[in-house]
C-alpha cells in the first residue's frame, strides 16, 4: 500500500503541474455545460426528473471521453518518455504500479466529474428534482469512467505510444458499446448476451433513472478488475523482456 500511495501522490502531482490536466478537465466541464444547454434545457416544458435524466445520459458520456483522454497519461507515457526503466528497476511490484497509476486518474477524473454538480443544481432555481436521484446518477457516472478509465489502462500497457492508446482505448470502449446495436438485430440467446457488455447502454440506464442496481455495480467492478488484471498481466511480459 505504501508504494501505491507514493505512485499516487506523483502522478496527482503531475497532474497538477502539467497543463494537460487541466486541459482535459476544463475541456470535459465545458461539454457538460454546452451539452446541458443544448439537451437538457430547451424552450418547451419539461419535468425537472427528464431534464436531469437527460443530463446524466450526455453527462455518462462525456465521462466516458474523459476516462479515456486520461488513458494517455498511464502507462504508455512512461514507455515513450523513457522513464519506465525506473519503475522496471525499483522494488514496486507490476499490480502496485498499475493500481497506483490507475487510482491517480481516477481521482482526477472523479474531480473533475464531481464539479459539474452545479448544472443539475440548477434544476432547482425553476423545478425540484430528487437529491437521491442526482446522487444515484453521478455515482453511475463514475462508475461508468472508472470502467471505461480501467479499459483505458489496459490499453495504455498494450502500446508505449500515448496518443496510439487513446485510439486504442476507444476503439476497446466503441466495441463495447456496439455490441448493443447488434445484440438488438440477433436472435436470442445473443441478444442479451452482447447487449450485456454495452456499459453506458445497458447498465448505466437505470442510474440515469435515480435507481441503484446492484447487478449494475457488480458488472462495472468487474470490468475495473478484469481490466486491471490484463494491464497488470502485460505489464509483467513487459518488465522481463
Amino acid at each position: 500500500m505504501r508504494n501505491i500511495g507514493l505512485i499516487i501522490r506523483r502522478e496527482l502531482g503531475s497532474y497538477l503541474k502539467r497543463p494537460s490536466g487541466y486541459f482535459i478537465g476544463a475541456a470535459i466541464l465545458l461539454l457538460h455545460g454546452l451539452l446541458f444547454n443544448a439537451f437538457a434545457i430547451s424552450d418547451e416544458a419539461q419535468l425537472s426528473a427528464d431534464v436531469l435524466r437527460i443530463f446524466l445520459y450526455w453527462g455518462g458520456i462525456v465521462t466516458m471521453l474523459g476516462g479515456i483522454l486520461f488513458s494517455m497519461r498511464l502507462l504508455a507515457e512512461e514507455r515513450w518518455t523513457g522513464t519506465d526503466v525506473l519503475l522496471f528497476t525499483s522494488p514496486i511490484r507490476e499490480s502496485e504500479i498499475v493500481l497506483g497509476k490507475y487510482l491517480s486518474a481516477l481521482s482526477f477524473l472523479s474531480l473533475v466529474t464531481l464539479s459539474s454538480v452545479y448544472l443539475p443544481a440548477l434544476i432547482f432555481v425553476n423545478g425540484r428534482v430528487s437529491v437521491g436521484h442526482i446522487a444515484a446518477g453521478y455515482l453511475g457516472m463514475l462508475l461508468l469512467g472508472a470502467a471505461t478509465l480501467a479499459v483505458g489502462t489496459f490499453a495504455s500497457a498494450l502500446t508505449k505510444n500515448p496518443f496510439f492508446a487513446v485510439i486504442l482505448s476507444a476503439l476497446f470502449v466503441g466495441l463495447l458499446e456496439l455490441c448493443w446495436p447488434l445484440g438488438q438485430i440477433s436472435q436470442p440467446p445473443m441478444t442479451e448476451l452482447l447487449g450485456f457488455v454495452a456499459m453506458h447502454t445497458k447498465h448505466y440506464s437505470q442510474f440515469q433513472r435515480g435507481l441503484l442496481s446492484l447487478s449494475d455495480v457488480v458488472f462495472y467492478g468487474s470490468v475495473i478488475y478484469l481490466s486491471l488484471l490484463a494491464a497488470t498481466k502485460v505489464l509483467e511480459s513487459q518488465r522481463w523482456r
